[in-house]
């Protein structure tokens, strides 16, 4: 039908010196879920033995290698390169999107001038990832997510493994649903997800070991989760009941 949605169109650049190939796998899983990565490039110096792992995927998945020979040690011509073409394609207006697979904070212009166009950019890099980057991406997803999980033993089931303590999703989930201001203490927990990665772009349930929100705040013990109307389910801080109790009790 002529008003079907059409996939986003999306350009997947990496960065081969500061990505490695063992996401590839979840790479393109995570970014069949955003839309269709109609350009993948890649960049790098494939005849030394540093890029030999992106080497030896690049046919499975179609990646066009861009080589650059290292002949001066220190030299970012990856990076320029990888700038060219992306600001190239760019101004071709062809593309809903770019996928900047890189965890070197030097790609932060240009993450920030393609989303100075309308263009929606999303990052994929290590957690060491500086906050610039991070920060200058639409979301930002950490490639140690996108890695292959242990499979789950006999009866079991398969976790995530945990990036960062859960103490630190409480406080950044507190902090979105004391913003978004509700009368009763309670918000969508949809809409609370598009405001944490609003305002956190590098937020993901599976950095805290959960692979959706509903899990992760279920885990938490700071929050209430419950259906409401319609089924959707909703969130409130179970400190906000705690908290007016005791001032009506006149406790400090």
């Amino acid at each position: 039908m002529a008003n079907e949605s059409k996939a986003l169109r999306l350009a997947v650049l990496i960065d081969a010196d500061n990505a490695s190939a063992k996401i590839v796998d979840g790479l393109f899983e995570e970014i069949a879920k955003i839309g269709e990565a109609s350009v993948r490039s890649i960049y790098g110096d494939f005849s030394g033995t540093r890029s030999k792992g992106w080497a030896d995927v690049l046919a499975k998945y179609a990646i066009i290698p861009q080589q650059q020979f290292a002949y001066t040690i220190g030299k970012n011509a990856s990076d320029i390169t990888l700038v060219i073409d992306a600001m190239d394609l760019l101004h071709s207006g062809r593309f809903d999107g770019f996928c900047l697979v890189s965890s070197d904070s030097d790609f932060t212009r240009l993450a920030a001038r393609i989303r100075e166009e309308g263009v929606d950019v999303y990052g994929f890099g290590e957690q060491k990832t500086p906050e610039s980057f991070r920060q200058a991406c639409r979301r930002f997803i950490y490639t140690e997510n996108l890695l292959p999980q242990e499979p789950a033993k006999a009866g079991g089931v398969e976790t995530q493994k945990a990036l960062e303590p859960t103490q630190n999703a409480t406080n950044l989930i507190r902090r979105v649903i004391v913003e978004m201001d509700s009368e009763d203490g309670w918000v969508s927990l949809g809409l609370l997800g598009t405001q944490l990665v609003n305002r956190y772009p590098d937020f993901d349930p599976r950095t805290y070991g959960h692979k959706k929100l509903s899990d992760l705040v279920k885990s938490l013990t700071a929050f209430e989760l419950q259906k409401g109307e319609g089924g959707q389910l909703r969130v409130r801080r179970k400190a906000a009941s705690s908290v007016t109790t005791k001032a009506a009790a006149g406790k400090p």
